[in-house]
């Protein structure tokens, strides 16, 4: 494994996330701001190691395999961090949603990939629409600051939701036929 700098940035996300946590935690007023900050950071580097993977041309297979695990890892940590403040099927239900799609897409890819046929679910437009909406939501229930920064990120986390579902019924569909072919 050769390191470039858009791998760094995957370490990075993955170094971030347990201080993330600790900054979660944090039993000062300005703790959910540091918080919301770093994710916001970890977020960015998320976006910042796609493109400088892109342009540099230094993708790599490590790189291929990090970046989802770091970005998957982040947002599944956030989940789990409002679940619990907010202690409410309100934020319990999406963000259930949520990890549960990650898991299911990422077998389907995997078990597509052993089949061969992994580009028919590779990434598509509505999922990268999902997780943006879906790290807005996060970071204003993580920041708290203001009850109608609540309200937004309530909205972003249902519209998250409802992309949660519509990518993850398009994977499916593109998988459709694979899945229910009986073996011979």
């Amino acid at each position: 494994m050769r390191l470039n700098i858009p791998n760094i940035l995957s370490l990075l996300r993955l170094f971030l996330i347990p201080v993330f946590v600790v900054a979660f935690y944090l039993p000062y007023s300005w703790g959910p701001f540091v918080a919301a900050m770093i994710f916001w950071v970890a977020g960015f580097t998320d976006w910042l190691d796609g493109m400088l993977a892109r342009k540099l041309n230094q993708t790599s297979r490590f790189g291929a395999f990090i970046d989802p695990v770091a970005d998957k890892v982040l947002v599944a940590t956030a989940l789990i961090l409002i679940t619990e403040h907010y202690a409410s099927f309100w934020i319990t239900i999406p963000a259930v949603t949520m990890i549960a799609r990650e898991i299911i897409i990422s077998a389907l890819r995997e078990w597509m990939a052993e089949i061969g046929k992994r580009a028919s679910v590779a990434v598509s437009w509505i999922g990268k629409v999902k997780t943006m909406t879906q790290m807005l939501a996060l970071w204003f229930l993580v920041w708290r600051h203001d009850d109608w920064m609540v309200w937004i990120g309530y909205a972003a986390l249902y519209i998250a939701t409802f992309l949660t579902y519509w990518s993850m019924m398009q994977y499916l569909a593109a998988a459709k036929d694979d899945l229910l072919n009986s073996e011979d």
